[in-house]
C-alpha cells in the first residue's frame, strides 16, 4: 500500500463538530469487523482519538508499520494520525470509542498532567483482575448511556469516559515512559505541525518555514511525517488544501476560481489541475457529486 493509498477515517456516522452534536461514538468489535471478515486495513484518522478495548480473544495489530499480536484483555490507545489496522479473532469481544480528539482536553481539565499519557500510541495490558474488570465495567456503562436518550445522556457518558481514562493513565507502567518517550516527542512535533499547518496553508509556505519553526530540519520533519503518517510533509500541507477547498466547494456558492483565489491559488487553472490529482475530479464534479447525495464528506 503506497502513502497516497492509506485512506483517512472519519468518526462513524459523523456530524459537524457542533456543541449540540454527539461527539463520541462506541460499538462492539464485532459489529464492524465480522462485515469485513475481521479485517481492518490499515488507515488513520485526522482529528479522531480512539481506545480500543479487546476484552477477549486475538487481534494483529499493525501500527506504523510494525506488527503485534495481542490477546484480551487489554486496550489499546491511538492518538490522531497514526496508521493502524488490525485482524481479530472470529471470537473477539471488545469495544471501541472514538472521539474528537480536541474533546481530551476538557474531559481530563482536572487531570491535565495525564494527558502526556494520549499523545503516543500505547498497548496497556490489563493483567491484573481488577483492572480488566473495573475497565470492561466502566466501558459497558458508557455503552448503555451510548445506546440510551436519558436525561443528561452526554454529560454522563463524558463523565464515564473521564474514569476510564484517568484509569488508563493510572496504568501506565514506569517503563512504557521510556518506550514512549521518542514517539510522544515526535507526535508533538506532529500535532504542532498540523496546527502550523492549520494557520498557515494558504500562505503556500515552504516545508523549510514550518520545519525551522519546530526547531527540525526539513529531512527530519520528512521522516517523521513518513514514518508516523505515512505521508510526506508536503503531502500533509496540500491535504489541508484540498480538505479546505472541499469545504468551499460544498458549503458556499463561490466558483472555483473564487475558491482557487480564496486558497491564494493565483492561477485558477493550475488549482483545478491540483483538485483533480488529489480528488480524481475537477471542482466542479466535486460540488456537482456533493449535491447529488446531500451528506458532505468534507466534514471535520
Amino acid at each position: 500500500m503506497t502513502a497516497h493509498a492509506i485512506p483517512t477515517y472519519a468518526l462513524y456516522g459523523e456530524v459537524a463538530a457542533d456543541p449540540g452534536a454527539d461527539w463520541l461514538h462506541c460499538e462492539t468489535i464485532q459489529s464492524r469487523s465480522s462485515l469485513h471478515g475481521y479485517l481492518i486495513e490499515p488507515h488513520r484518522h485526522e482529528t479522531l482519538f480512539q481506545i480500543l478495548h479487546l476484552e477477549s480473544g486475538r487481534a494483529e495489530f499493525i501500527s506504523d508499520g510494525q506488527q503485534r499480536t495481542l490477546t484480551g484483555p487489554c486496550v489499546i490507545v491511538l492518538p490522531p494520525l497514526i496508521v493502524h489496522g488490525y485482524t481479530f479473532s472470529p471470537d473477539v469481544e471488545g469495544s471501541v470509542l472514538t472521539l474528537f480528539d480536541n474533546r481530551l482536553g476538557d474531559i481530563l481539565g482536572a487531570v491535565p498532567e495525564a494527558m502526556d499519557s494520549f499523545r503516543a500510541p500505547r498497548i496497556v495490558p490489563l493483567d491484573a483482575q481488577d483492572q480488566a474488570d473495573a475497565i470492561a465495567a466502566d466501558i459497558a456503562a458508557l455503552a448503555r448511556e451510548f445506546e440510551g436518550h436519558a436525561p443528561g445522556r452526554l454529560a454522563v457518558i463524558e463523565a464515564r469516559l473521564a474514569l476510564i481514562l484517568v484509569t488508563l493513565h493510572r496504568q501506565r507502567l514506569p517503563h512504557d515512559r521510556s518506550d514512549a518517550s521518542t514517539a510522544e516527542k515526535a507526535m508533538r512535533h506532529l500535532q504542532r505541525f498540523r496546527d502550523l499547518v492549520g494557520q498557515d496553508y494558504r500562505r503556500h509556505l515552504p516545508i523549510e518555514a514550518y520545519a525551522q519553526r519546530l526547531g527540525l530540519t526539513a529531512a527530519h520533519l520528512n521522516r517523521l511525517c513518513r514514518q508516523h503518517l505515512g505521508s510526506s510533509a508536503l503531502d500533509v500541507i496540500h491535504q489541508r488544501l484540498v480538505l479546505e477547498a472541499k469545504r468551499h466547494l460544498t458549503f458556499t456558492t463561490l466558483s472555483a476560481k473564487q475558491v482557487a483565489l480564496t486558497l491564494s491559488f493565483d492561477d485558477p487553472a493550475y488549482f483545478a489541475r491540483f483538485f483533480r490529482q488529489r480528488t480524481g475530479m475537477t471542482p466542479l464534479q466535486y460540488r456537482a457529486l456533493q449535491r447529488r447525495r446531500g451528506s458532505p464528506e468534507s466534514r471535520p
